[in-house]
């Protein structure tokens, strides 16, 4: 397997840092049914408060996963204690994280007393934190956790994942965007549902099932960040109600209007009925007008199919994103190549000139 591509900025705190990652059952069999995929999101949502990374866009499948994951720096001078404590109660239990609060405290009285120096609580805090903040970490520790949940449950043993997991790195902005949308419509690609608000396990769908408080509320805050991060927009909830939750609903329904069709009916006479229902007419038409400007359109239709770019194109973004990327990382390529931007191609046409990849596929892309 090649070397994923870690981003050269993964400490800057004012550029976003965003992987799309993809991890798949081994055999690809149907493993999942309802009560794993719950499951599942609960051990997202304790690996996310636990390492401080954010889940942008999610969607479980019956045999994969997809995630779109943002991985802030570590806050400048660590963890507070209480930060860490807090943190910790989130994957293990009272009893073990009071044995760590227990040996915080004797180390905060030694230093005080002058008997030992801050480095044995940085030595304390670095015993865990090195998990934090960190897109294999963050991976390894839900898969794992994950499986023996799994194997339990199932009766079987051994590894449940193929391989290791996939990461595309992902600019923030349109690419990031594109990818949440594309996440989002993968049950809708598989034909397991018309809209993509119907399937819970998604972020789409936990968003707009979800009530105002919980994961309804973490997930909506996590689609905001997704298509709002290159304007400086938070991870906030609140933010996704009127134009951001309009556009984002446009970009996974292009041609959401209602369609009504004749059929017979049971007198043989014709009838019309309504096929598929989805955002009124007048309500497409202004949104239309403001998403062809960015090709958002073409982009809706094309995210209805399978596209490889996403899974293994390694860097997803705008062609100066991509070509910084190849300069940061100029060691990985060959000496006779000289950019890094690589055009769209097959079912990712549509975005040719919006999108790039650093990766020029050749097989299996459309």
């Amino acid at each position: 397997m090649r070397a994923r591509f870690i981003a050269p900025w993964k400490d800057s705190t004012e550029k976003p840092v965003i992987y799309h990652c993809v991890s798949r059952v081994v055999d690809r069999r149907f493993a999942f049914g309802k009560e794993d995929k719950e499951q599942l999101r609960t051990y997202m949502r304790m690996y996310e408060n636990f390492s401080g990374c954010r889940v942008l866009s999610y969607c479980f499948m019956c045999n994969h996963l997809h995630l779109l994951l943002e991985v802030p720096p570590l806050p400048a001078g660590g963890l507070s204690d209480r930060e860490l404590l807090q943190r910790l109660r989130c994957i293990y239990n009272q009893a073990a994280v009071g044995v760590v609060a227990k040996e915080l405290a004797e180390v905060r009285q030694q230093v005080t007393a002058g008997l030992a120096n801050e480095s044995l609580a940085r030595e304390l805090h670095e015993r865990y934190s090195y998990r934090m903040h960190d897109l294999s970490e963050y991976m390894k520790g839900l898969l794992q956790r994950f499986t023996q949940w799994h194997n339990r449950k199932h009766g079987r043993s051994g590894g449940l994942w193929e391989d290791a997991f996939k990461s595309v790195l992902v600019e923030d902005g349109v690419a990031s965007r594109t990818m949440a949308a594309y996440i989002d419509l993968n049950p809708v690609r598989a034909g397991m549902v018309a809209d993509p608000g119907e399937y819970r396990w998604s972020s789409y769908g936990e968003a707009m099932g979800g009530g105002p408080r919980g994961n309804g509320k973490k997930a909506r805050a996590g689609l905001v960040r997704a298509i709002m991060a290159h304007k400086g927009y938070s991870a906030d909830a609140r933010h996704w109600a009127g134009n951001v939750s309009k556009e984002y609903r446009m970009l996974l329904l292009a041609e959401g209007e209602e369609k009504l069709q004749e059929v017979a009916g049971g007198d043989g006479k014709l009838a019309v009925k309504v096929v598929r229902k989805g955002m009124k007419k007048e309500a497409v038409e202004a949104e239309l007008t403001q998403l062809e400007r960015s090709r958002d359109v073409a982009l809706g239709k094309m995210l209805r199919l399978r596209v490889r770019y996403f899974s293994d194109g390694a860097v997803i973004g705008s062609r100066a994103f991509v070509d910084g990327v190849f300069r940061a990382c100029r060691d990985r390529f060959g000496e006779k190549r000289v950019s890094g931007a690589r055009k769209l191609r097959g079912h990712a046409a549509a975005a040719a000139g919006v999108l790039w990849s650093v990766r020029d596929l050749q097989k299996g892309i459309g």
